[in-house]
């Protein structure tokens, strides 16, 4: 029997998307490991920068933002179309890109969603307006998604939500939870930890709230900043690092107003093995999102032994379980509490401490890449099967 012939249709590598480039690269590496059986090849055209060269276009962001679109709705589809014939099965990888399925038979394409934001100002346009252009747009990668062979969720509360909006019919939906990259380890990295050290200008005494993540709206960015403030003022030592980018203007004037910006320390996007010893460091992570997809800084942090604060929402706790504490999403006060009580066990209950952490790293050991690419396996062949079946139909 011949390989089945897979292609990940991956985001470009100058999207700068951390987590849809470990799923594009954690799902290759297993496939290519671990399945002989399948012959697997990432797509990901990189974005040219016409524009750029045009004396009257200098490199601002609507500059970038138009060479994005360009690329996204005219570039990748065409390179795409030229792929067509030399493979069995298509996996869209991240489903903000699902314009590309009209180009592919949606037979035999399948698409990961990590959650709806793409499609809000469709589903909720009361919630988020956009000009017209932009709805169109967003409803043809929204007509590409619904039209592909099967969805496959980063959890039960993605899948659930599509279902309540009635994209996809449900028998077309499968979840498959996502891992932590194997750079997550509870273990000391000498060298990783050095690095870290030197970026956070650390002495062995320094403690720090971990915050890792975009600071788009969701992530309620303006709950931590009012959270560390609360902390911070009955513990002046403490500090907060962020990962994942500057914050917004608003962001930074709300924390100049509450007169903790110089106990912050924002990191860019930094590779994998250093973000494992920024965790292994941290005393906690917390996440203060009022909405998420699945929650990977979670499984992360748990899996490098930092215990976690989050929000109480369900996708979380799916992935948190026992292992992690939860806290409304809007109540800084109460989150304040939770954190500051948590930061005195660690001082002086190191026996609860130490299960606590140990109950992060059992829960972080559910999630394996390996499972995870054994069930896509399984939901390629039953594409591959089902479009072979429809084919011979047809003819």
């Amino acid at each position: 029997m011949s390989p089945l012939k897979v292609a990940l249709v991956c985001d470009p590598l100058e999207e700068q998307w951390p987590s849809m480039d470990l799923v594009a690269d954690m799902l290759f590496n297993c496939l290519k490991k671990g399945h002989p059986d399948i012959c697997v090849e990432q797509l990901r055209p990189p974005i040219k920068k016409p524009l750029s060269h045009l004396p009257s276009f200098s490199r601002s962001a609507k500059t970038h933002n138009a060479e994005r679109l360009l690329h996204r709705f005219l570039a990748y589809p065409s390179w795409l179309r030229k792929r067509v014939s030399q493979f069995d099965v298509f996996h869209i990888v991240d489903h903000s890109y699902s314009q590309l399925v009209h180009e592919l038979p949606p037979a035999s394409t399948v698409v990961s969603c990590h959650d709806l934001d793409t499609f809000r100002c469709i589903l909720e346009p009361q919630k988020e307006r956009r000009s017209r252009p932009f709805r169109l747009m967003t409803k043809r990668i929204l007509d590409g998604f619904s039209k592909a062979s099967r969805i496959i969720c980063d959890s039960n509360s993605v899948r659930d939500e599509l279902v309540r909006h009635k994209l996809v019919p449900a028998n077309r939906i499968d979840v498959i939870l996502h891992a932590a990259h194997p750079e997550c380890s509870p273990y000391p990295d000498p060298e990783a930890d050095a690095v870290v050290e030197k970026l956070l200008k650390l002495n062995p005494g320094s403690r720090y709230l971990l915050h890792v993540g975009s600071t788009i709206p969701r992530k309620r960015i303006d709950v931590l900043l009012k959270v560390f403030a609360e902390v911070r003022a009955t513990d002046s030592d403490i500090k907060l690092v962020r990962v994942g980018g500057p914050f917004t203007a608003s962001q930074e004037e709300i924390a100049h107003r509450l007169d903790i910006r110089q106990a912050i320390h924002v990191l860019p996007h930094i590779d994998r093995r250093t973000l494992s010893a920024v965790y292994r460091r941290a005393d906690l992570l917390l996440i203060t999102s009022d909405a998420e997809g699945f929650g990977l800084p979670v499984t992360e942090a748990m899996a490098c032994g930092c215990p976690v604060v989050a929000s109480d929402l369900k996708v979380l706790r799916e992935i948190g379980g026992d292992a992690a504490v939860f806290c409304p999403p809007d109540n800084p006060p109460l989150w304040a509490k939770t954190v500051s009580s948590l930061l005195v066990e660690k001082l002086g209950h190191q026996a609860s401490w130490l299960k606590r952490k140990d109950r992060g790293l059992t829960n972080a050991a559910r999630f394996t890449w390996e499972n995870s690419a054994a069930q896509f396996v399984a939901i390629y062949r039953a594409v591959m099967h089902s479009a072979t079946a429809l084919s011979s139909q047809l003819n």
